[in-house]
């Protein structure tokens, strides 16, 4: 039986990634976890990327005829008008499908969360750790529940960027709190937690939140290739915000001297 520090009260980020390197079952879920997230970001992608040039495909592929000097505006407008087209929504086809990959992938970072939890805590019974159809839908859900609250934090974030001198700052907190928020649905979402009680949890303990979530919230700052960190990063992430979700929710975390 392992004795309980009451005084340590936050696992920090060297510790989560020692503690992933010393389980061979918790880094082999996470690679998986990283390829499954890579290929539903990938195929989602190209769909949604061949959707939308089948539907504007046809007005992209012949400029209208140079005659004059309305014709020569009229093509370099032309010209314009598909690079940002073609920009557009290739990022957000890019988004769009990490978002969904997210969503897809939720049972398995969920499942992640409580192996993590089990194991740190010694528990020898693997009853939570266990999928079946059920908690799979359920996870599934609450994924999908938090991926609406992504794109509500969005719009909310977008407006309050037009705020003057302070508007930024507030965006970058917003965005702090809701990655906390998302990583906090894992090991929630073991225990059956509302999204009301995620939010609760995130609401009571801001420090420790914004010490989970400002790492994400500056990675997502980083142009393009956000994506590809945030999916690479996410089951330690996942983890690391597992193991400090447990400091809160016990009160204590195991002592690893004895």
């Amino acid at each position: 039986m392992r004795s309980l520090n009451r005084q340590k009260q936050w696992v920090s980020f060297f510790t989560s990634i020692a503690f992933i390197f010393r389980h061979v079952r918790l880094l082999g879920w996470s690679a998986l976890l990283i390829a499954a997230t890579g290929l539903f970001t990938w195929f989602g992608y190209f769909e949604a990327i061949r959707f939308v040039d089948g539907l504007t495909g046809h007005f992209f592929q012949t400029a209208p005829a140079a005659v004059g000097i309305l014709g020569w505006l009229s093509v370099k407008g032309w010209v314009i008008l598909k690079y940002l087209f073609l920009m557009i929504t290739r990022i957000a086809a890019f988004y769009l499908a990490f978002l969904t990959a997210y969503c897809l992938t939720t049972p398995g970072y969920v499942f992640l969360s409580g192996t993590a939890e089990h194991i740190y805590l010694g528990r020898k019974d693997r009853q939570q750790t266990r999928l079946s159809p059920v908690t799979l839908l359920v996870d599934l859900w609450e994924g999908i529940k938090i991926g609406i609250v992504g794109l509500l934090v969005t719009v909310i974030a977008l407006v309050v960027n037009f705020i003057p001198v302070v508007g930024q700052a507030l965006v970058f907190l917003i965005y702090v709190f809701y990655s906390a928020l998302m990583f906090i649905d894992y090991p929630a979402s073991n225990k059956r937690w509302s999204l009301g009680q995620k939010m609760d949890w995130v609401r009571v303990n801001p420090g420790r939140s914004f010490r989970l979530g400002i790492f994400p919230a500056l990675i997502s700052l980083i142009p393009l290739i956000n994506v590809l960190f945030m999916a690479v990063l996410f089951p330690l992430f996942t983890v690391h915000t597992t193991l400090n979700f447990i400091a809160v929710q016990n009160g204590q975390v195991p002592d690893r001297s004895s």
